[in-house]
């Protein structure tokens, strides 16, 4: 009889309920995700330059999460994790029933946007503190797939629904498809929230600093500034190439977004297992030879091929971009690594996403503007040269030995 698998995770603390939430909030950012920018250029008429605007705003709560979280320090992660689910389903909400004015559509996912970053450190820390010692980059691994996923999923039937609305001869622009959709990701995230509800607060109290910062991180904040303003550009404007200057639908931007999701799910594990065997330096490294090549041909695809040719170009690059993100996971193994505590890790984590932000706000705003003056050719060549001098300050960390090695 074959042997049972040893879990990756410390047998005393649930981790169930955690994966539902991490599964139902993934599946509710399928159908957000999946409808977002289509929503605001067709609904919304949201040009690109003021695309660079709306993100701005949205990315605010990034920014301030520092603040945000400071005013809950002495709440225990799993009680932030709780709260931040239940902002996210404000958000949706929001959307939902707040209606279509640019004004009331930013403030709602500028609150969207607030849970889904007050989520985001927690998730991380809540996932490794679970984690048996040495398992971190695996147990990440695991709750990247679950999300994504949870991501698949909405994003298909997104595709389908919108496929199917279209038969139905319901034309393109109409609320009818995105309300529906509004509709369905509320409902995803009442359950988890209600799930989140039943997670216990493993006892004592976490208290953390109410901000941090520490010398031995700097590394780390540096590149989490050169990361966040790379991965801006495409997030923001990759998807708005698609739509504004590709003509590409709802259901094409939910399918491409799927595909991402589908890789995400299989390659996060393999990254999470590669960051633990090879360690965080080398995949930090490694990612930056195929940035380059996507950040070319995204800026510079429809100058080499004829349109459709250059679309299916830009389509690939899209998803290997997705791909190559999931290495961010490192620099969270990174931090663990260099920490001297659960509670360091994620205080230094809610940092690095401010710092994160920091940049991803001004990149945000320049970034449309850069578009719209000097095209798309130029701002893809930034993205590349950003991550460009990402691998290099990569290449300067140092593994911290550990007081029991030295004495070895």
């Amino acid at each position: 009889m074959q042997a049972k698998k040893p879990s990756i995770y410390r047998p005393e603390l649930k981790v169930r309920s955690f994966l539902l939430v991490i599964l139902f909030s993934g599946l509710a950012y399928g159908f957000y995700r999946g409808i977002q920018d289509n929503y605001l250029a067709e609904i919304i008429k949201i040009t690109k330059f003021e695309r660079g605007i709306v993100e701005f705003f949205r990315e605010l709560p990034g920014l301030m999460l520092i603040f945000i979280l400071a005013a809950m320090y002495r709440f225990s992660e799993t009680k932030v994790f709780k709260i931040g689910t239940a902002i996210m389903l404000a958000g949706v909400v929001g959307l939902l029933l707040l209606g279509t004015s640019k004004v009331m559509v930013i403030l709602c996912m500028v609150i969207f946007s607030s849970g889904e970053h007050i989520v985001m450190p927690m998730k991380s820390s809540l996932s490794m503190k679970h984690a048996k010692p040495g398992k971190g980059g695996a147990s990440l691994g695991i709750t990247s797939a679950i999300s994504h996923g949870g991501n698949i999923v909405g994003y298909l039937i997104v595709t389908a629904l919108f496929l199917v609305f279209a038969s139905l001869g319901v034309p393109r622009g109409s609320l009818v498809g995105f309300r529906t959709v509004f509709i369905i990701a509320a409902v995803l995230l009442f359950l988890s929230f209600l799930i989140a509800l039943s997670m216990k607060d493993q006892g004592k109290t976490v208290k953390r600093n109410r901000i941090y910062f520490n010398k031995k991180f700097t590394k780390y904040y540096m590149l989490e500034v050169f990361y966040g303003a790379r991965k801006q550009i495409f997030l923001t404007f990759a998807p708005y190439v698609l739509i504004l200057y590709y003509g590409a639908d709802t259901s094409v931007i939910a399918l491409l977004l799927a595909i991402c999701a589908g890789f995400g799910m299989v390659f996060s594990p393999l990254i999470g297992r590669l960051i633990d065997h090879l360690g965080y330096k080398t995949i930090m490294v490694g990612d930056t030879l195929i940035l380059m090549v996507v950040c070319f041909f995204y800026g510079f695809a429809h100058r080499i091929f004829p349109k459709d040719i250059a679309f299916i170009v830009v389509c690939v690059n899209f998803v290997l971009d997705s791909i190559i993100s999931l290495a961010s996971m490192a620099s969270n193994v990174y931090v663990q690594d260099l920490s001297t505590s659960p509670e360091e890790t994620t205080a230094t984590l809610t940092t690095g996403i401010s710092v994160n932000h920091l940049i991803s706000v001004i990149i945000a705003l320049l970034g449309g503007l850069i578009w719209e003056k000097l095209g798309i050719e130029v701002l893809f060549t930034l993205s590349g040269f950003l991550g460009l001098m990402n691998t290099f300050y990569a290449m300067t960390i140092k593994k911290p030995i550990r007081q029991e090695e030295a004495l070895a």
